[in-house]
């Protein structure tokens, strides 16, 4: 039985793991969809776009104080690290309040009230 060639044999489960790939995975569409999308929107770039949609007043020119970018692993433990933080409290929501009798008047015209 032959071989298929390199070009036409399925990839191996390592070849097709990224592990560098988290922002192309996570992070919109590619230029090609980007240029379909503003020619469908009748705009020349992103900026044209942006600038036509978000009002000058709520602008900033400064740019984002961002930290530097995470690497999927990264983001999961500081998320877990955050998540360690959390408390869990017993919930009372919704006890104490069965058994109680809703006026009738309240009944028809607000409760049943379709309109």
């Amino acid at each position: 039985m032959s071989q298929p060639s390199p070009s036409l044999r399925e990839p191996s489960l390592r070849e097709l793991e990224q592990h560098d790939a988290f922002v192309g995975r996570h992070i919109g569409p590619n230029d090609a969809e980007i240029a379909t999308m503003l020619a469908t929107v009748g705009h020349p770039s992103l900026e044209a776009l942006t600038d036509a949609i978000v009002p000058a007043s709520i602008k900033s020119a400064a740019p984002l104080a961002l930290p530097d970018s995470l690497t999927e692993e990264e983001a999961l433990v500081r998320i877990r690290a955050i998540a360690l933080e959390n408390q869990v409290f017993r919930s009372f929501i919704g006890q104490g309040y069965y058994g109680t009798h809703t006026p009738k008047v309240i009944l028809r015209n607000i409760l049943e009230n379709p309109a």
